[in-house]
């Protein structure tokens, strides 16, 4: 059943429109979207597709084919938002955020599909917030997302959504890659000023597949995980009395000042800046497969310094680099989720194979795996 056709069961009417969000994958840039610093993901081909209409009674119909049941039926957009849980706070939190921004949104029937494989990491909430952001965008004919900087703003409206209504503390990358993303091509970020370009990332012109682990684990980073490490990277940049840790510029000098995880944070999110940066210039300079060292690299730092890491997704990484892979890493925020592995297209199978054998020995569920690469990001279908 199309998400049309489940919009016309449920409602009983036609929708207006149809719009599509993707997900995500970062290829490197962990954990430094909210220290100010660089990030460089891109949209995956999975996502949220979305049907509405508006309603002039300002009553939020909200359904999910992920989720049967009768809609959420929730009155009053200035008080009736909060009833909203689970998925559904990600929309409620989109019209809360635009209505108090001023724009002339009222109601809407909604109804949700999703195919990005659960408790990978792809930021499917990103790509929620972005499709309803963009459908509420054309429902009402603001034109918000008519320019870059438009869609960029669609991409904040998602992020504070996130923030202030749902409760958790993420940057913008996620939200960024789903409104920005372009078919072929990475988005590099920078995450302070918002200034943002594409880059090409042809993997198959390379001979290269990005393989992505998904693990099984589930993480949930609103358990207070992810606001600790936010907590201790502004305590940290306070102490060096810098606005953010993006700014560091002497590390040496900055880790003799700090002790314990203020350190050990900062260590990762300086370096992890410095290898978006070369990452980019490989990629610049066509060295494709010598990228996969750097990955390497960005995994060590996120389980030792950063501490984010978990058995599964090391075994993931490690498991993948044995089996010929260029390089490997945890990708998303971590506890949990996915892995990624550059590797060349006649090694997929030997790698995957060698994956799944260390999580048989081990006694644990074979990990999903996906090839992805880079897709168009959020846009109206019908």
């Amino acid at each position: 059943m199309s998400v049309a056709d489940a919009f016309r069961d449920a409602y009983g009417d036609e929708p207006t429109g149809i719009w599509h969000a993707p997900g995500r994958v970062n290829l490197i840039g962990e954990h430094t979207d909210y220290n100010d610093g660089f990030v460089l993901p891109f949209a995956v081909p999975w996502g949220i597709t979305l049907a509405a209409r508006p309603r002039e009674d300002g009553v939020v119909r909200l359904s999910s084919r992920q989720a049967p049941g009768d809609p959420l039926v929730l009155h009053d957009l200035d008080g009736g938002l909060d009833r909203a849980r689970g998925w559904a706070r990600y929309p409620a939190g989109v019209f809360r955020i635009m209505r108090g921004d001023g724009l002339p949104i009222g109601g809407a029937d909604i109804m949700i599909d999703g195919d990005v494989p659960r408790g990978a990491g792809l930021s499917s909430s990103a790509a929620l917030e972005v499709a309803t952001a963009l459908a509420l965008d054309d429902l009402y004919g603001l034109g918000v997302a008519e320019s870059e900087t438009g869609r960029m703003g669609l991409a904040r409206i998602g992020q504070r959504a996130e923030n202030d209504f749902v409760g958790m503390p993420c940057g913008i990358r996620d939200q960024a890659a789903s409104a920005l993303g372009r078919e072929g091509h990475a988005l590099f970020l920078d995450c302070r000023s918002l200034a943002s370009r594409p880059i090409p990332l042809d993997l198959a012109a390379h001979g290269l597949r990005l393989l992505i682990i998904n693990t099984g684990v589930h993480h949930e980073l609103a358990d207070g995980q992810h606001a600790r490490r936010r907590q201790e990277c502004e305590n940290a940049a306070k102490r060096l009395g810098v606005a953010a840790l993006r700014d560091v510029t002497d590390l040496a000098a900055a880790l003799a000042e700090l002790t314990g995880a203020e350190r050990a944070r900062t260590q990762h999110v300086v370096t992890e800046n410095h290898r978006v940066e070369a990452v980019i210039g490989l990629l610049r300079a066509g060295a494709v497969p010598e990228i996969g060292a750097l990955l390497n690299a960005s995994h060590l730092s996120l389980r030792d310094q950063f501490e984010v890491s978990c058995p599964e997704l090391d075994v993931a990484v490690e498991s993948a680099i044995r089996g010929g892979a260029r390089g490997a890493r945890m990708t998303g925020d971590g506890f949990g989720g996915s892995a990624v592995a550059l590797v060349a297209e006649g090694r997929v199978d030997q790698v995957r194979d060698r994956v799944r054998q260390a999580y048989e020995e081990r006694g644990w569920a074979s990990p999903a795996f996906f090839t992805a690469a880079p897709a168009a990001g959020a846009r109206r279908l019908a």
